[in-house]
């Protein structure tokens, strides 16, 4: 069974379901849909970001709408990692939801332990009709919620990393006569990734040198990455750098394929990036990076738009409002571009006695409603339907960079690949990437062990 089929087949069923309903909004369908299920409780775990906060204040109108009580836990990246995926591989069903990032999704498929959606979507006395998922920004969705002719989710958050500088250190008069002078071309924003290296290399400075016309008072930095072994450390490299100089972890078919010239160059690149961050690089996790950048001690960064948009508002940075952010920087001469991209989902653990209930409360999130709401409530926000774009929270917003940036890494944004053994894969690959970063090894030696590692978990890495 094809993804197109199962698409097909879903919205064949939406259209039947549409023409026999007597109602015609989508809050009548709702409450209609959960009739049967008016009292149920429902467990859903989630994650804590600035999105998830904003939509805490929503989920008491899906209470309200169905009947259906939502007991909603939100907990840190590596808890809702760590305590959903032990729900679910023990089989014991507490939470009936549970957010997983993309690059869960293979080894939970492997263990069995998500519910396919296809009978749900299928049903018409459960499928919203005007659900229009052809709304939904569809690489990410499709990539991370369909697999194997079967469909395990909508889409809920597409997490995406933007690059980041400081506008009024880039604009500033002085800084880029001194720009153009050494490299013979004008300060800007980064375009491609040779150019990040230098405005990495032109901003580090010590304490007591000057900085836009004033003495620095402690050490500056050119560039702040994260580094830290786990979290997504190695996501960052393999995505931006390692697929924009041509290289990749697998080929087409699944092989491990991590020992070339390409992804040797890569990797020469980034060790060369971390000589121009703080020392403290390999300690910094992707909660770390944007309160580096937002302290003010480093130039420019890679980081990801949902914590961007935690940090850069009044009263929380000094520099809110001194920010630019643009598409992520692509190796010189390259045709296709690549960026890092964390599209992920909320599923239905297989062994929730509510599958039905959840089912609703799934499709009331994905909404365009609800997630019209959302922008709006949180001024702003993470679409996941190509539609937010035109709302008025981000069309008029005021940094019009920062969701350019975004739209810009969604327009090629893929989930990860379904990997059974991503986590081994995962672990040595972020070592390497950390000792590669740290000079320990050289790219040459992280390229030869990083395919050996592969090979060692996989000759096929897919599921």
């Amino acid at each position: 069974m094809t993804m197109r089929w199962c698409l097909a087949a879903a919205m064949a069923a939406s259209t039947v379901w549409g023409a026999a309903s007597v109602r015609a909004d989508d809050t009548s369908f709702y409450a209609e849909a959960a009739k049967p299920y008016k009292g149920v409780t429902i467990r859903v775990l989630d994650e804590i970001t600035p999105l998830q906060e904003t939509l805490s204040k929503i989920v008491p109108d899906f209470e309200k709408e169905t009947g259906i009580k939502v007991e909603w836990e939100l907990l840190n990246h590596f808890e809702v990692i760590n305590k959903g995926q032990a729900d679910m591989l023990s089989g014991r069903g507490y939470y009936d939801a549970v957010m997983l990032h993309g690059f869960q999704l293979g080894p939970m498929i492997s263990a069995g332990v998500i519910r396919p959606l296809d009978d749900l979507v299928a049903n018409p006395k459960l499928a919203n009709p005007n659900l229009n998922t052809s709304d939904f920004i569809q690489q990410p969705f499709k990539t991370a919620a369909f697999t194997g002719g079967k469909q395990y989710s909508f889409i809920n958050w597409n997490y995406n990393q933007v690059y980041w500088a400081r506008a009024d250190l880039l604009g500033d008069p002085g800084e880029k006569a001194a720009f153009k002078a050494k490299y013979g071309y004008d300060l800007a924003p980064a375009a491609t990734i040779e150019q990040m290296r230098d405005i990495a290399e032109f901003f580090t400075r010590k304490k007591g040198a000057m900085l836009a016309g004033k003495p620095l008072e402690s050490d500056f930095y050119g560039i702040v990455l994260e580094g830290i072994k786990g979290g997504s450390t190695f996501p960052t490299l393999w995505e931006n750098f390692i697929k924009n100089y041509g290289g990749d972890l697998i080929d087409a078919e699944g092989k491990p394929n991590f020992d070339t010239p390409q992804t040797v160059a890569a990797l020469k690149m980034w060790h060369e990036l971390w000589t121009f961050a703080p020392p403290g690089i390999a300690e910094y996790s992707l909660v770390d990076v944007p309160t580096v950048m937002g302290n003010g001690i480093a130039a420019q960064s890679i980081a990801w738009s949902d914590f961007v948009l935690g940090i850069d508002k009044k009263g929380v940075s000094p520099y809110a409002g001194k920010f630019v952010y643009g598409p992520i920087p692509v190796k010189a001469g390259t045709t296709k571009r690549y960026a890092g991209a964390e599209p992920s989902v909320t599923v239905i653990n297989a062994a929730s006695k509510n599958p039905e209930a959840t089912f609703i409360f799934l499709e009331w999130l994905a909404d365009k409603k609800q997630q019209d709401k959302l922008i709006t409530m949180g001024e702003g926000g993470v679409p996941i339907r190509s539609s937010s774009w035109a709302l008025p929270a981000i069309a008029g917003a005021a940094n019009q960079s920062l969701y350019a940036a975004m739209q810009s890494t969604l327009d090629v944004a893929v989930a990860k690949p379904k990997m059974p053994k991503f986590y081994e894969i995962y672990d040595v690959m972020s070592g390497i990437a950390q000792e590669v970063g740290l000079g320990k090894i050289t790219p040459e030696q992280g390229a030869k062990m990083g395919q050996a590692e592969m090979l060692k978990l996989c000759t096929k890495c897919l599921l």
